[in-house]
């Protein structure tokens, strides 16, 4: 993976959250925390607008979150999909409860270090 130099997030919180494209950010994961409730549709929507505004947020301090987010719906629908193939060995019980945990953790650890204007895992 290529290093990057991301322009740095405002140190100004009030700042921060009149970004419109940190906005965005904050709705994908919400999107993707509904996707629990509503049979994943929201979380398809959210990677969607990922892929739509993924130049506009190019080297700023909202890309890694875009990648994150981009991430955890790809690899989260992957296991899901394996789980569910699996689940009649109830071994996919234990996928599926696993990815659950796991998506639950990115978008908590996701939010969290947009809202301190971090990005969601080192650079």
């Amino acid at each position: 993976m290529a290093e990057h130099e991301y322009i740095p997030a405002d140190s100004n919180p009030e700042n921060r959250r009149k970004d419109p494209m940190r906005n965005l950010a904050v709705a994908v994961y919400i999107l993707q925390a509904l996707s629990f409730f509503v049979g994943g549709v929201t979380g398809l929507a959210g990677v969607i607008v990922n892929y739509i505004k993924l130049d506009d947020v190019r080297d700023t301090w909202i890309e890694p979150h875009f990648r994150w987010q981009i991430r955890t719906f790809w690899i989260g629908l992957l296991w899901g999909v394996i789980g569910l193939m699996t689940i009649f060995i109830l071994i996919g019980w234990l996928i599926l409860l696993a990815i659950s945990i796991w998506v639950i953790y990115r978008i908590v650890k996701g939010a969290l270090a947009l809202n301190d204007g971090l990005p969601p895992e080192p650079l």
